[in-house]
């Protein structure tokens, strides 16, 4: 091991995600806030689930038998 291996100047580290745009902005993701670049992204974000705005449409099965029909 040579002395560069052990100090924090000298070292290189892999990050450990692939950096990515913000969903929210599309500027650089920041690891503090991954996938987000900021807190206010991120914060954008969280208040759009909560509001309901983000949902899975839900198609009803039309090969379904009705309760009725036996």
């Amino acid at each position: 091991m040579t002395s560069n291996e052990n100090s924090p100047s000298g070292a290189r580290v892999a990050p450990l995600r692939k950096a990515r745009p913000c969903p929210e902005c599309g500027k650089p993701s920041v690891r503090d806030h991954y996938p987000f670049c900021s807190d206010r992204c991120r914060t954008l974000d969280l208040s759009r689930w909560l509001n309901g705005s983000y949902a899975i449409p839900v198609a009803e099965d039309e090969t379904r038998a009705e309760p009725g029909d036996d």
